[in-house]
């Protein structure tokens, strides 16, 4: 087989285009507060896009304060839930205990446009709030283009 200049020049084309990475959120319920930290300044930094195709409950949901909102959007099964942060229940014999500070850093995460929401459903409790697609999550981050 002959390589020809052209295809090398094709080849060089395709090998010098970035890659457009995409992390699909589909059932993620959270963890902890940290490590989603963590994982979303990485996904920041690469310029990686994020598709919420699913469930992004709790920490999950600091997306929406690391990564930029134009870089995110939610498809027609998305749906986000969202509390008060809490201590990890295996050092508190399967109790919700509440964490003010852990709640307070959260907050400071959040975009706008996800504090008015809050703000609209009576605050942050221990019990998940949820938004569903539609309006009010669009509200918050953009619907995905068709192609998702």
């Amino acid at each position: 087989m002959r390589i020809t200049p052209l295809a090398l020049l094709l080849l060089g084309l395709v090998a010098a285009t970035p890659a457009r990475a995409v992390l699909h959120i589909t059932r993620d319920h959270g963890g902890y507060v940290e490590e989603y930290k963590e994982k979303y300044k990485r996904v920041r930094d690469s310029g990686e896009r994020v598709v919420i195709d699913g469930i992004c409950n709790s920490a999950c949901t600091l997306v929406f304060g690391i990564v930029p909102m134009n870089r995110i959007c939610v498809t027609p099964k998305a749906s986000i839930g969202l509390h008060e942060a809490y201590y990890d229940k295996s050092f508190t014999f399967g109790i919700k205990v509440t964490s003010a500070e852990g709640t307070a850093d959260l907050m400071s995460y959040y975009p706008k446009t996800v504090k008015d929401w809050i703000r609209r459903n009576g605050g942050l409790t221990t019990e998940m709030k949820k938004i569903k697609n539609g309006e009010e999550l669009w509200k918050i981050v953009d619907p995905c283009p068709d192609e998702w």
